[in-house]
């Protein structure tokens, strides 16, 4: 299995959660296909993660992106900035900007074989 990560992507962890459930267990040329052109601000990110998982897959194990598919991709929560905004009469609103821990797994393509069925003949 084939890893990479972005840790404490700026951006929140629900907006990059609705790009990766978009390629999560597709194959890895129609996930890059997918990202590059989706529109969504959390696809450049992934888009970089892809590729830089499928760049350790050649280097380190000889494996090529065609035989590849996405196993996980998972975005967690990462820290919290907290932030304030000035409001009336000496008061302040909270502001949470939130950040996204992201993890992606390559993984073989399982082939899967057909059953035949044997049909059992009667005999007359």
């Amino acid at each position: 299995m084939i890893t990479a990560s972005i840790n404490s992507l700026r951006q929140s962890p629900r907006k990059v959660r609705s790009v990766a459930n978009l390629v999560r267990g597709k194959d890895a040329i129609v996930a890059l296909n997918t990202l590059n052109f989706l529109s969504k601000k959390g696809a450049n990110p992934l888009y970089t993660l892809l590729q830089s998982a499928l760049a350790n897959a050649k280097n380190l194990h000889n494996l090529e992106k065609e035989g590849l598919m996405i196993k996980e991709l998972r975005v967690d929560t990462a820290k919290t900035m907290k932030r304030s905004m000035p409001r009336a009469r000496g008061s302040a609103f909270p502001i949470n900007k939130r950040c996204s821990h992201v993890l992606l797994v390559l993984a073989p393509k399982v082939v899967k074989e057909k059953k035949v069925k044997f049909v059992k003949k009667e005999n007359k």
